[in-house]
């Protein structure tokens, strides 16, 4: 008879064990008109078949507030449209049940300047925070959640030096919060460094020197509306169109 409890008790561990590990949290891909959205968009569907496509969406922090409403699992991966999955990155991460108000954001390889964190790398969000965020805040990552964990392992590679605009764009809207401080915990001397590398390295890359004029335009953008209501502009993509229309006319 103990034999018989010793065995039902393995069985029961060993399935709570392998049933915990294949959860996987509704995952999904946010894109805003990116040239690259739809083959990036395959390679997700590779790795996660029953990934979620938001499409269309105005506002950054609109688009992950839609995807939150329709998740029916507690936390939520989103994968940007510029982001190229890395062959060995699996939506496979376990939340402990401790962390589930976290904020997990993996890194990224910036393909202009060789930079790797969190700029454009896969995030996994509390379903029920992401539905009910701020929807005034300029870095949307960072403030969902006063609790933020760095998964410091490389998901993708933020591939959006695929044309001048998408490129002066990242660098425009990156080096604006950099410099304008907006990004909950960042560490200034991380920053700067980061900013600097922004704004010289990479011309020699695809669409590169859009890039770095973008991150110079932003760095100035933000140190000038730091603690503004201009800094919101960031997140207007028609605003951010005209202005690179104009910065190159």
């Amino acid at each position: 008879l103990q034999c018989l409890w010793i065995l039902q008790k393995a069985i029961i561990q060993f399935t709570v064990e392998n049933c915990w590990s294949i959860v996987m949290y509704d995952v999904f891909f946010i894109d805003v008109k990116e040239p690259n959205a739809e083959k990036n968009y395959e390679l997700c569907k590779q790795k996660a078949p029953h990934v979620h496509r938001i499409s269309g969406v105005q506002g950054i922090h609109q688009a992950h507030q839609q995807a939150s409403k329709i998740c029916l699992t507690e936390m939520m991966y989103v994968v940007d449209a510029d982001a190229v999955l890395v062959p060995d990155f699996e939506f496979n991460y376990k939340v402990d049940k401790y962390d589930l108000d976290v904020v997990h954001v993996w890194h990224s390889r910036n393909p202009v300047n060789d930079l790797e964190y969190g700029y454009g790398g896969v995030k996994l969000f509390p379903t029920l925070l992401t539905r009910h965020m701020d929807l005034t805040t300029i870095d949307m990552s960072t403030s969902i959640s006063d609790k933020f964990k760095v998964i410091p392992t490389v998901s993708n590679i933020a591939e959006f030096n695929v044309d001048e605009y998408s490129a002066w764009r990242s660098g425009f809207r990156e080096c604006a919060k950099l410099s304008a401080k907006v990004i909950d915990r960042q560490v200034n001397a991380e920053t700067e460094d980061r900013l600097n590398t922004w704004c010289t390295k990479g011309a020699d890359k695809p669409f590169g020197e859009y890039a770095i004029a973008g991150a110079k335009a932003g760095r100035q953008f933000g140190e000038l509306n730091k603690s503004t209501d201009k800094m919101n502009l960031i997140n207007d993509y028609k605003w951010l169109k005209n202005k690179f229309k104009n910065d190159f006319a």
